[in-house]
């Protein structure tokens, strides 16, 4: 099969932002303890009558333009959403219809805070085996939504965004060392473990979890996982330029980072600080916003790393449009 490539980013979040100060007049907490907990210090919130569908369309939008491509060049839309209210038409076939895509394969895809990568994948594999020409990956998540607002303990983490990636077939030119390549994918579950993070009663979900447990389960398997996702791509973590995990929680990407023997220059995506936990958008929206801002280079290898409900994971290399 042929390789494939990710030609293009795009991201998008709303205007409100919620404060750790804000929050403080919602629950009994204060910014010194949120910022110590969870390493957030704001995050945004999207409008009352914003959906998952807008803020990925926002974001798809921009792919597209920076990929150069016109909507009935895109044979696939998947959406990795885990918020989106609207169970069909599927998010994707929004997207598609706003986007004036013509005849694409469309659909959501539900993995939690691991569906983006979990999308890349599949969307990849679709790509290399020729049932698409190109196809639009978003994370879009409307987490503000599903958030128990009474709940100190998940209300400061959750926030909303979306962020897209252009999946293309890899230029027989470009063929010197896999350049923009996405790697095979490492991915897996364990259901054992399914109610650490939970979204339950469908039709008034909130978001769940046991958090120590993800902490330390996190802490413990994703340095093996990130080895193994290395591996496959036939790097070492130190050949990395960058890491880009779920923005979870700045005190557990650290930790299971540290484990890692990463560059020093090594690029960690930080985005948790500013944008909040925003499921699966968030390796999509810091990647691009990565990318944008020149701190990662065309072609520089980097590992994509996510974790969530299931209790589920996926992780690849990848090398930045």
């Amino acid at each position: 099969m042929p390789g494939t490539r990710i030609a293009a980013l795009g991201h998008y979040q709303p205007e409100r932002v919620l404060t750790n100060d804000d929050l403080a007049e919602l629950v009994d907490t204060n910014d010194a303890w949120i910022r110590q907990r969870t390493g957030i210090a704001t995050r945004r919130i999207a409008a009352e009558d914003e959906t998952v569908a807008d803020m990925a369309t926002a974001a798809a939008g921009k792919a597209l333009a920076a990929a150069g491509l016109a909507p009935w060049d895109i044979g696939m839309v998947v959406v990795a959403t885990c918020s989106a209210r609207d169970r069909c038409p599927s998010t994707a076939a929004q997207v598609a219809r706003r986007l004036e895509i013509p005849s694409p394969v469309a659909y959501d895809l539900n993995n939690g805070c691991a569906g983006f990568c979990t999308a890349l994948a599949s969307a990849s594999h679709s790509v290399a085996a020729g049932a698409a020409r190109h196809a639009l990956v978003i994370g879009a998540e409307k987490m503000s939504d599903i958030t128990d607002w009474s709940d100190r303990s998940t209300c400061i983490l959750l926030a909303d965004g979306a962020g897209a990636a252009v999946v293309s077939a890899q230029p027989d030119s470009a063929a010197d060392e896999g350049r923009n390549g996405i790697g095979p994918v490492e991915w897996g579950s364990d259901p054992s473990r399914g109610d650490m993070v939970r979204l339950l009663d469908a039709w008034q979900p909130r978001f769940a979890q046991e958090g120590p447990a993800v902490f330390r389960w996190a802490t413990a398997e994703l340095p093996a996982l990130a080895r193994r996702a290395c591996e496959r791509a036939g790097l070492a973590p130190g050949d990395l330029a960058g890491v880009v995990t779920h923005q979870a929680n700045l005190r557990l990407i650290e930790a299971a980072l540290g484990r890692l023997d990463l560059a020093e220059d090594v690029v960690i995506g930080r985005d948790v600080v500013d944008s909040g936990n925003t499921s699966a958008a968030s390796v999509p929206l810091a990647l691009s916003k990565l990318v944008e801002r020149r701190e990662l280079e065309p072609g520089a290898p980097v590992l994509l790393l996510s974790f969530g409900g299931g209790m589920s994971w996926a992780g690849q290399v990848v090398h930045c449009p």
